[in-house]
C-alpha cells in the first residue's frame, strides 16, 4: 500500500527521502510526493505517476532544511491525480497517511461548510483537524493527541508543521510504522527497506502509539500521552538482500533463491544427525502440540493457497481436522472454535489487515495462535502466542515466491510435529519426512531447469486466450496459486479447479486456445488425475503438464512436459511451484508487464 518516509538529521532531506521512497517501490503506488523544510516553510512538490516523475521535478529544488517527509500513494479515495498526491497542507501542516479513514464523511461535515477542500481525499481532513488544534495547542504532539480519538479507521500517518519546524509526530492504528534510530538522525517509514541503508537500529510501533522526533532524539507515548518505553531492535536484513544481483527483475531473484530460502526455514527445526523434526523457539511448551484437536489457518491470497497445503499435510500426519479460511471471510462469519483450538496465521508482511483482524478476534476467543511470517516484529508476529518464521529474507516482487515455498516447507515442519505429539508418526517415518525436507533444496536447484523452457516458449504461450490450473490432492491448492501468479503478473484469464471437477463446468472452456496446465506428479492420485488430463485432450486442450522423472504417458498427451524429480508426496507442491511461478514471469514478462510491481497491486495490504 501507500510508502512513507520521513527524516530529521544532518544529511540532505531530499535524498534520504527519495531513495527511502524508492525502497517502498515494491508497495505499488500511482503518484508521490514530498515536503521538506526550506525557508521558514514545508516546500511540497508531488507528481502522478512513477517515482521518476516526481525526481524530475525535484532535480532543480534545493531546500535548506534539516527535516522532511515523503509519500508513494496508492489510491483509495479520489482519483490518482496530483491533486490527490501526498503530502497534503492545510495551515502550514502537512501530512503522509497510509491507510482509510472509515469515519471521514462525519469528520467533513464536522468541518462545516465553510472548509476549503484541496482534494477529494479523507487523508486532507487529518491536516484540517491538527492544524485546528493547533491553534490552541503548544506543540504538533499535544495537538495530535487531541485528534487522535477522533479518527476511526486504519491508518498510519506522519505530520510536521512551520510553526514547530523541530518536531516530527507519527501515529498509527493498523498499518506499520518503524523508527530508525541512526547516528544523529531519526528515519520514519511504513517498512524496514526504507531504514536499512542508514541504520539497523529500529522501533516498531504497537497501535495508538505516537513518537515525537525532537532533535536527534524521540519519545513514544501512548494514546493519552503518557510515555512508553519501547525496546530498540537489531534488524538483521541487510541492503545487499534487497539488489537485483543481475537479474532483470527482483521476482526472478526471488524465484531462483528459493531453494537457499528453504534450507533457511527448516534449518532450525531438523537435527540433520539424527533426522529428527523439533520445532526450535516457537514460544510454546512442547506438551502443548498433543493437546491440539483441531486447527484453523486463516490467511489471505498466496499465504490462504499455502495453508490450503497445510490442512492436506496436517491432516494425513497428524489425523488432526483442519478448517482453512480467507480472512476477510474468517473475520465476519462468526465462526464455531472449539475448546483446544490451535489458529495458525499466516503473512508475508505481518501486517495484513484481514489477517490481523482476524487473529485479534481469534485472540479474544482465548484461542492459541502461532503465526508464520517473514518479517520479525511485524504486529502479527509480536501478537501471535507462538512464531515461526519464513526466514526467507527481503521479498521485492509483489507476487510472491520464496516466501510461499518457505510457507509450504515450515507447514511441513508443523505437521510432523503435531503427529509426534500426537504419537500418530513413526521414528522410520519422521526421519523419512526430515530426509525428504533436508533434499529439498537441492531437488528445487533442478527445477529450475525450467526457466530456460518458458523463457524460450513465452512467445507462443502470451497467444492463449486462457490458462486452466488443474491438480488433485496437496496439488489442487498449487493449481490455485499457479492461476493467481498468471492472473497477478500477466492479466490473463487464469482459473484454477481440482481436476476431479473438470466435467462439473470447466470443460465447456477447453479448445485449442485454452492452455490446461496440469500438475501429475507420481503420487496416490496420478492415475486419476491422468484420466482427467486424457478428458482434456480429448476436447482439444493445448497440455502442459508437470509430471515425475520421464514419464511417457505424460510426455504424449502434452504438447509440452516439465519433468520434477522424484520426491515424497509432501514435498511435490514446493517443486511444483517453480515451474507456475516461471511460467507466469515470462509470459508477464513477454506480454511487457512490470513484473515487480503488477498494474492496482500492491506488496503489503495493511488496509481492509
Amino acid at each position: 500500500m501507500c510508502g512513507i518516509v520521513g527524516y530529521y538529521g544532518p544529511q540532505n532531506p531530499k535524498d534520504i527521502i527519495v531513495n527511502g521512497l524508492k525502497c517502498l517501490e515494491y508497495r505499488g503506488y500511482d503518484s508521490a510526493g514530498v515536503a521538506i523544510f526550506n525557508k521558514g516553510e514545508f516546500k511540497r512538490v508531488r507528481a502522478e505517476g512513477k517515482l521518476s516523475v516526481l525526481q524530475g521535478k525535484l532535480e532543480s529544488e534545493e531546500f535548506d532544511g534539516h527535516i522532511g517527509i515523503g509519500h508513494t500513494r496508492w489510491a483509495t479515495h479520489g482519483a490518482p491525480v496530483e491533486r490527490n498526491a501526498h503530502p497534503h497542507t492545510v495551515a502550514g501542516v502537512s501530512i503522509v497517511h497510509n491507510g482509510i479513514i472509515e469515519n471521514y464523511m462525519q469528520l467533513r461535515e464536522d468541518l462545516g461548510e465553510g472548509t476549503k477542500f484541496e482534494s477529494e481525499t479523507d487523508s486532507e481532513l487529518v491536516a484540517h483537524y491538527i492544524a485546528q488544534e493547533l491553534k490552541s495547542e503548544p506543540s504538533l504532539l499535544s495537538a495530535v493527541l487531541k485528534v487522535l480519538p477522533k479518527l476511526h479507521g486504519a491508518y498510519s500517518i506522519l505530520v510536521v508543521s512551520k510553526d514547530h519546524p523541530d518536531e516530527m509526530v507519527a501515529f498509527k492504528n493498523g498499518p506499520p510504522l518503524i523508527v530508525g534510530v541512526a547516528a544523529g538522525a531519526i528515519i520514519i517509514a511504513s517498512d524496514i527497506q526504507a531504514i536499512m541503508p542508514h541504520t539497523k537500529k529500529a522501533v516498531y510501533l504497537d497501535d495508538l502509539e505516537v513518537v515525537q522526533v525532537k532533535g536527534e532524539s524521540f519519545k513514544i507515548f501512548n494514546s493519552k500521552g503518557v510515555p512508553v518505553d519501547k525496546a530498540v531492535t537489531t534488524v538483521d536484513w541487510t541492503t545487499d538482500q534487497a539488489q537485483k544481483d543481475g537479474y532483470p527483475h527482483f521476482m526472478l531473484k526471488e524465484i531462483y533463491e528459493q531453494p537457499r530460502a528453504v534450507a533457511k526455514a527448516i534449518a532450525p527445526h531438523i537435527n540433520t544427525s539424527t533426522h529428527e523434526v523439533a520445532l526450535k523457539d516457537v514460544g510454546l511448551p512442547d506438551a502443548y502440540w498433543a493437546t491440539v484437536e483441531r486447527v484453523f489457518i486463516v490467511a489471505c491470497g498466496t499465504s490462504f493457497y499455502a495453508g490450503s497445503v497445510g490442512k492436506y499435510l496436517i491432516e494425513e500426519l497428524a489425523r488432526v481436522p483442519v478448517e482453512i479460511d480467507v480472512a476477510s471471510e474468517f473475520r465476519y462469519r462468526n465462526p464455531v472454535v472449539p475448546k483446544n483450538s490451535l489458529a495458525i496465521i499466516i503473512s508475508q508482511s505481518g501486517e495484513t489487515a484481514d489477517t490481523l483482524a482476524a487473529l485479534r478476534q481469534l485472540k479474544q476467543m482465548g484461542v492459541t495462535c502461532v503465526s508464520i511470517c517473514n518479517v520479525k516484529n511485524s504486529t502479527i508476529d509480536r501478537e501471535t502466542n507462538g512464531h515461526l518464521y519464513m526466514n526467507s529474507g527481503v521479498e521485492i516482487g509483489v507476487a510472491s515466491t520464496k516466501a510461499f515455498t518457505s510457507t509450504l516447507a515450515i507447514l511441513n515442519l508443523v505437521a510432523l510435529q503435531m503427529a509426534k505429539a500426537k504419537k500418530v508418526l513413526t521414528s522410520e517415518n519422521e526421519h523419512l519426512y526430515a530426509k525428504a525436507l533436508l533434499a529439498a533444496p537441492a531437488q528445487m536447484e533442478t527445477v529450475l531447469a525450467c526457466d530456460k523452457f518458458f523463457a524460450d516458449a513465452a512467445n507462443t504461450l502470451k497467444e492463449y486466450r486462457g490458462f486452466l490450473y488443474m491438480g488433485r490432492g496437496v496439488s489442487y491448492p498449487i493449481a490455485l496459486e499457479g492461476a493467481l501468479k498468471m492472473k497477478e503478473l500477466a492479466y490473463m484469464h487464469a482459473e484454477g479447479y481440482a481436476a476431479g471437477e473438470m466435467k462439473h463446468g470447466p470443460l465447456a472452456l477447453i479448445d485449442k486456445r485454452m492452455a490446461v496446465v496440469m500438475l501429475a506428479p507420481s503420487d496416490s492420485l496420478y492415475e486419476k488425475t491422468l484420466s482427467n488430463l486424457e478428458e482434456a485432450k480429448a476436447r482439444g486442450g493445448e497440455i502442459i503438464s508437470v509430471g515425475t522423472l520421464g514419464n511417457e504417458r505424460l510426455k504424449s498427451l502434452s504438447k509440452h512436459y516439465l519433468t520434477l524429480p522424484q520426491a515424497n508426496w509432501t514435498i511435490n507442491p514446493i517443486l511444483e511451484a517453480i515451474p507456475l511461478q516461471l511460467l507466469a514471469y515470462h509470459v508477464a514478462s513477454a506480454l511487457g508487464n512490470d513484473v515487480d510491481q503488477p498494474r492496482n497491486l500492491a506488496k503489503s495490504v495493511t488496509v481492509e
